[in-house]
Formats: C-alpha cells, sequence, structure tokens
C-alpha cells in the first residue's frame, strides 16, 4: 500500500463513495469560525456597544493567541510550518495561479498560508490598538482611534479578499473549502495534488 493510501486508509475514509483525509482539526475549525463570529459582532458593536465590542476584541486576541501556539504545536495541518511557503515559493504558486496551472493543496496553498499570517497579524493590531485606545495614557487620543480604525477595516478588507480566495479554490479545484472547514475533511490527494 502506498503512503498516501495508508494515510488515506488510517486518517480518512470515505462520504459518499469519495475517498477523504482529515485536515482540520476540532480546535482549527472551532477557532476559524468563533473568530469569524467574533470580528463580525465586534464589527456590529463598535457603535453604542462599548462593553460588548471590548470583550469581542479581547476574544479574538485570545482566539488568536491559542491559533498562533496551535501553529507551533498542532497536528500536521495547524502547523505554520506546513503551510508556510518562502516568498519566491509563493510567488511561482501565484504566477501558476494565473495561469490555471496551481496544483491542488490538501492543506492551505501558499497564498493561503500567507493569508492567515496576514489576518492573524491584522487582529493582533486591531485589538491591540482597540485595547490602547481603552487605556488611561490614551483615552480618547484621536491618533489611536483612527489606528484601531484602520486596522478594523484591513481586517473586513483581508476577510474579504480571503473569502473570495476560498470561493475561488472551491472552483478551481471543485470542493467546498467551506464546508471541509466544517466537517475537516477534504478528498482525498490525486494525482498533481500537493499533501
Amino acid at each position: 500500500m502506498s503512503e498516501m493510501n495508508e494515510r488515506v486508509a488510517t486518517q480518512g475514509g470515505t462520504e459518499g463513495g469519495t475517498q477523504v483525509v482529515k485536515v482540520w482539526d476540532p480546535l482549527v475549525r472551532i477557532g476559524h469560525w468563533a473568530l469569524v463570529l467574533c470580528v463580525a459582532a465586534a464589527w456590529i458593536t463598535s457603535e453604542g456597544g462599548h462593553v460588548w465590542h471590548e470583550r469581542l476584541g479581547y476574544a479574538t486576541l485570545a482566539i488568536v493567541a491559542v491559533r498562533v501556539l496551535w501553529g507551533f504545536v498542532g497536528p500536521r495541518y495547524a502547523r505554520f510550518a506546513q503551510f508556510l511557503r518562502s516568498p519566491a515559493a509563493t510567488l511561482a504558486y501565484a504566477g501558476r495561479t494565473l495561469a490555471w496551472a496551481e496544483p491542488r493543496h490538501i492543506g492551505h496553498n501558499p497564498l493561503g498560508g500567507w493569508m492567515i499570517v496576514a489576518l492573524i497579524v491584522c487582529v493582533i493590531l486591531t485589538g491591540a490598538s482597540g485595547w490602547l485606545f481603552t487605556s488611561d495614557a490614551f483615552w480618547g487620543v484621536e491618533w489611536v482611534e483612527e489606528v484601531h480604525e484602520f486596522f478594523a477595516n484591513s481586517l473586513l478588507a483581508l476577510a474579504g479578499v480571503h473569502i473570495a480566495g476560498v470561493v475561488f479554490a472551491s472552483f478551481r479545484h471543485r470542493e467546498n473549502l467551506a464546508e471541509a472547514m466544517l466537517s475537516g475533511t477534504k478528498r482525498a490527494p490525486g494525482p498533481g495534488d500537493v499533501s
């Protein structure tokens, strides 16, 4: 039995007659959707929902702290080392994507991997600037509020690009990546796929 088939047999199964592999562990999936909900709720409460807005901001920071730790100690597909590629490899993948010749990745593709980092950094900067704005030293300081709004708007823009990338990759590789983030499984690797 080949290594890939062995991994499918031991880590996956079948769904609707299609062989699948386990990719996203429960902590990654729960953290992902909890972060989506917290960011959306923080945006909704940004005007007039001060206490809830602050609590949601702290919750997003806690979720990201757990995810960063999990990126070093979690299972294979959760680890940064598995999906972060060099700038040269990422640009090469982007070129292949523009040429409609990119390989399917079982975990995050190189562009998706760097999007994860950008989202994490943006959440941290949004949360940190929000906390700073509530501190005694910077309470009501206009430039701190502007920095917080800049990063909050940047986070929404990055989330939009992330969603567009998920839709594009789902279309290109004929698999529902949002559903995979719910179930934790993806179609087993085939010829040309990158595990």
